[in-house]
């Protein structure tokens, strides 16, 4: 029995390892630049604040850690990528192995995401959504572990108050969960069913108002631009009566488009779909919360306001989707085809990178052939011949500014936008080129 424990544990541990090297070296050989959404990070972390004009601050402030200790190299930030990929998948692990009591079950259950393209193919772009899943797997832990307990331990709901408060400065959707399993979950299983309620819970609460403060004084004074930004996104300012039909429908069809290859695995090993709910069994209602109850926040909030909800926003809301299909039908899980399903595993795990690759040889207009490095090492020739002094700012839009940013040799400050900045006027020295300016501070 222990040696079969062992088996899985290292089983499990050498998957991450592989997922981890090789989505950091496939993308590292056959792109020539990092991709928009990491540029866009790392120019927020190259002037860190409570917030930025499309997002609050996690993305901007992991970004800027990782340059602080690898640099300018790009393999670096497709590994932090990886890290919040793998970080994830462990705590999904360890939450099945709680549930479920069977490590080969529970290490099924993490395979089953390779079948969605969220955790594979879309990772090498560390952006906000990326940023998200580590907290969103933490957070749905330590929600767990605080409900097992008749007695809350003090150092779980600091944990969960400080993992909310991430995510949700990660990305504001990271709400979707907060409200379905600390609001609702919190309130209709703890209170209404089970009266659990202690005070000690509101420790959480605290924790993650104290964080959140800095981040809502920003917003404050800067007019609430974020929050603006992601209405524009959504598209629910125009309103047209047919959009709260299309845009719900449109959502979806994508989800199923997206699930396609996870419900191929599930079917290769689960025998019958036969559901009956049970709502003395407090395992599958957690489950529900975590996996059902976000997705319809999601679409009702689609078919309310009309809005647009964009594909790569929904990259966290199906980590525990595989624990959720694996528990629901364990009954029916047909062990006898493990080797089916391991074959079309590894044939989704080996196909996305392939894909990826191909398509990154194949295509030479993308985001990630910019010449991001030698555009930078001209600006620097030209910087050299008229100045001593390093470059101290960048300004210009995240992309082509961003990439100066990244690459200059001093790594320089974005200060924003050329059109809406003021600091040319108090700047020492300046150059402009083209809708760029790099320069030095007074």
């Amino acid at each position: 029995m222990a040696q079969n424990k062992n088996k899985q544990l290292n089983l499990f541990y050498i998957f991450l390892c592989l997922h981890l090297v090789l989505w950091t070296v496939v993308p590292t050989f056959v792109n020539q630049n990092l991709p928009l959404d990491t540029i866009e990070a790392l120019a927020w972390g190259s002037n860190l604040d409570w917030g930025f004009n499309k997002h609050p601050p996690v993305s901007a402030f992991l970004s800027e850690v990782f340059f602080k200790i690898f640099g300018s190299q790009d393999w670096a930030f497709y590994l932090l990528s990886q890290i919040c990929v793998i970080i994830s998948f462990y705590f999904v692990f360890k939450l099945s192995n709680e549930i479920l009591n069977n490590l080969q079950l529970s290490f099924i259950s993490v395979l089953m995401l390779e079948g969605i393209y969220f955790y594979n193919f879309t990772t090498p772009e560390f952006n906000v959504n990326v940023a998200q899943l580590p907290f969103w797997a933490l957070t749905v832990y330590f929600t767990w572990k605080i409900f097992q307990k008749k007695e809350p331990n003090i150092f779980d709901l600091i944990f969960l108050g400080i993992f909310a408060a991430a995510g949700f400065l990660a990305k504001y959707l990271f709400l979707y969960l907060l409200i379905s399993i600390d609001l609702l979950f919190f309130y209709l299983i703890f209170i209404k069913k089970d009266r659990k309620f202690q005070f000690t819970y509101l420790i959480s609460l605290e924790v993650f108002l104290l964080i959140l403060i800095p981040h809502l004084v920003w917003l404050t004074n800067n007019e609430y631009i974020t929050i603006i930004y992601g209405l524009a996104r959504t598209g629910s300012s125009e309103f047209e009566i047919i959009n709260h039909f299309i845009n719900p429908s449109l959502f979806l069809f994508k989800q199923i488009i997206i699930l396609i290859p996870f419900f191929i695995l599930s079917l290769i090993l689960i025998k019958k779909f036969k559901f009956k709910l049970n709502f003395k069994d407090k395992k599958l209602i957690f489950l529900i919360f975590i996996n059902l109850v976000p997705l319809f926040l999601m679409f009702f909030t689609s078919l309310i306001s009309g809005s647009k909800i964009r594909t790569m926003w929904m990259t966290p809301f199906y980590l525990f989707i595989g624990l959720f299909i694996i528990y629901t039908f364990k009954n029916y899980v047909n062990l006898k085809k493990i080797n089916y399903f391991l074959f079309t595993f590894l044939f989704l795990f080996f196909l996305s990178p392939l894909l990826y690759g191909y398509i990154s040889v194949t295509k030479d207009d993308k985001r990630t052939d910019y010449p991001g490095k030698q555009i930078a090492e001209k600006v620097q020739f030209e910087w050299d011949q008229n100045f001593d002094e390093p470059i101290g700012f960048v300004i210009g839009n995240e992309w082509k500014a961003g990439n100066l940013s990244y690459h200059l040799r001093s790594r320089p400050k974005w200060e924003g936008f050329l059109s809406d900045n003021n600091i040319l006027n108090d700047a020492k020295e300046y150059i402009c080129i083209d809708d760029i300016c790099v320069g030095t501070y007074k």
